[in-house]
């Protein structure tokens, strides 16, 4: 040892603009990105990134991969983030995450949120496939995911939540949940869901009608020709806690509820080959 004193900077704080209380940083990230058909195949257009928001590129993909980074590990009450992603006409894009996101706790009155636009322009295919959302204790997350589709697009979108981490003996009661997906095909409304859980998310949870004390859920949306084809022998691989049908034309939706995260995978992750034609992400293998 040299002897020399290192000093540990602690992290910079900001006073609040209308409270003048000082405040802790906040992450900030934006990311874009989008695809486009060059002679057969599917490839970068645009991409610009910001911030806490990443996006890579797996090599020996097909079509164009690309999966986010959220650099500050996870999402906590101020921060910010923002997707937009394109489908451009005749292509393929897929987007997905490194790892599972993970909602933290947040201090009283500030939330966390993130703002995905989807848009999938003439016989373009989206999938939208991220992985977990983990909501933690004391956690306060506000979403909102909008699709524009094209009437001749394909479109295969899952979101997965998990409340708490049930090896761990977690349990998820002073949180709040905002979620809302919004699907439009040609301007007019096909999808749209909403969840608002909290003040005790638990208690919510154990609720019959809810999720009969299950602690993980999915839903996933297939826009396709060939949706109806997929309902039977996909509701032959759902367990008693999910439930399947045809929403409407060319329209499969899906909804699972589980023990925890690992039974939801178990039951989800066979669903997804299967739509995807076994090119599901190699991050949901990790």
């Amino acid at each position: 040892m040299s002897g020399k004193k290192i000093t540990v900077c602690a992290p910079i704080t900001l006073p609040d603009a209308e409270t003048g209380v000082a405040q802790p940083p906040r992450a900030i990230g934006q990311a874009r990105v989008s695809s486009k058909l060059r002679d057969t195949r599917s490839a970068l257009r645009d991409l610009y990134q910001t911030g806490s928001l990443r996006m890579v590129f797996p090599h020996g993909r097909g079509d164009v991969e690309a999966v986010m980074v959220n650099t500050s590990g996870g999402i906590t009450g101020g921060d910010r983030f923002e997707v937009e992603a394109t489908a451009g006409a005749g292509s393929q894009l897929t987007i997905t995450t490194q790892a599972a996101e993970r909602a933290y706790r947040a201090l009283p009155g500030q939330i966390g949120q993130l703002a995905t636009h989807l848009t999938v322009e003439e016989g373009a295919f989206l999938r939208w496939l991220p992985q977990e959302t983990l909501i933690f204790e004391g956690s306060a997350l506000k979403r909102r995911l909008v699709a524009d589709l094209h009437a001749n697009a394909r479109f295969l979108m899952v979101e997965p939540l998990v409340f708490g981490r049930t090896a761990m003996g977690e349990t998820v009661h002073a949180a709040h949940l905002w979620d809302r997906i919004d699907l439009r095909r040609d301007g007019v409304p096909l999808y749209v869901d909403g969840l608002d859980l909290g003040p005790d998310i638990q208690a919510q949870l154990d609720r019959p009608a809810v999720a009969n004390g299950g602690c993980a859920m999915a839903s996933l949306v297939y826009v396709a020709p060939e949706a109806e084809g997929h309902l039977n022998p996909i509701r032959d691989m759902l367990p008693d806690t999910a439930g399947a049908s045809l929403l409407a034309e060319n329209t499969l939706v899906l909804r699972i509820v589980a023990a925890d995260g690992f039974q939801l995978r178990k039951s989800l992750v066979p669903i997804l080959d299967r739509l995807t034609e076994h090119t599901l992400p190699r991050s949901w293998r990790l």
